[in-house]
């Protein structure tokens, strides 16, 4: 099995650009981003329970990586950077530190590397298990409502706020509820020591606004990217500002 993409080719000589999106997003949530490098071949995906993924299920990270893998082989794609935001940003850590074949780097934007303490476990675990609960049984648009209040989407204003609530509202809630659970914080390992001794390159970007994720940054002792007028979600926020650091990455 294989998850829904989207491609947009390149030239041949470039390694491909692989996205993978937030929570609730789908493939055209980095398009703004990644058709500025129109000489890179672009792969745009749909993680499971999502867009055209929404009927794949999976029962945890190792079968997101595996769905990945089989995905990057069906389009003969060899050579790639994965650039992942939030859920895909931890996916895309996940999977990095299996051995993803053919990895040439990382870009990895407000994605948490893990919890450190069976506490955090426990709590993350209960707060998303009372989120899955609400996505089955209420309508979205209440529940999305509820979900950007939460304190990393503080930065957004009402009318960011109200074009994100119509846009997630689209979504299958009982598809986000169960990939919400199967790749919840509660259940992924804490990568920071696996990340630490990585063989590719590795690049954190984060919201200047997006407290949270700026000092997980500097936790990690990786190098990291601070876009200027951008909270959590900062490639829609300040796409310009993203384009420009993912350049400065590229051309290294």
């Amino acid at each position: 099995m294989i998850l829904h993409a989207q491609a947009n080719t390149g030239q041949v000589d470039f390694p491909w650009l692989v996205f993978l999106h937030g929570f609730s997003g789908d493939c055209r949530e980095w398009q703004a981003v990644g058709e500025a490098f129109p000489e890179f071949s672009r792969l745009y995906i749909d993680l499971p329970g999502h867009g055209g993924s929404a009927d794949i299920s999976v029962s945890g990270f190792d079968d997101v990586s595996d769905l990945l893998r089989n995905t990057l082989l069906s389009y003969n794609i060899l050579n790639y950077w994965l650039v992942g935001y939030s859920l895909g940003g931890r996916v895309a850590m996940m999977a990095a530190c299996q051995a993803l074949p053919g990895l040439c780097g990382l870009v990895v934007e407000g994605g948490h590397p893990g919890l450190q303490s069976e506490n955090e476990r426990t709590q993350r675990r209960l707060s998303d298990g009372r989120w899955a609960a609400r996505f089955r049984t209420e309508p979205l648009r209440e529940v999305f409502n509820d979900w950007y209040q939460q304190p990393v989407f503080s930065s957004l204003n009402v009318a960011q706020r109200e074009a994100l609530v119509g846009m997630r509202s689209q979504n299958n809630g009982q598809t986000l509820a169960a990939m919400l659970e199967a790749t919840s914080l509660a259940v992924q390992p804490d990568l920071r020591a696996q990340l630490t001794t990585r063989t590719f390159p590795f690049y954190y970007l984060c919201g200047e606004r997006d407290d949270k994720f700026r000092a997980l940054a500097m936790e990690m002792s990786v190098p990291n990217h601070v876009i200027r007028n951008a909270g959590h979600n900062a490639h829609r926020e300040n796409p310009a500002g993203v384009v420009d650091c993912l350049a400065q990455i590229l051309r290294r």
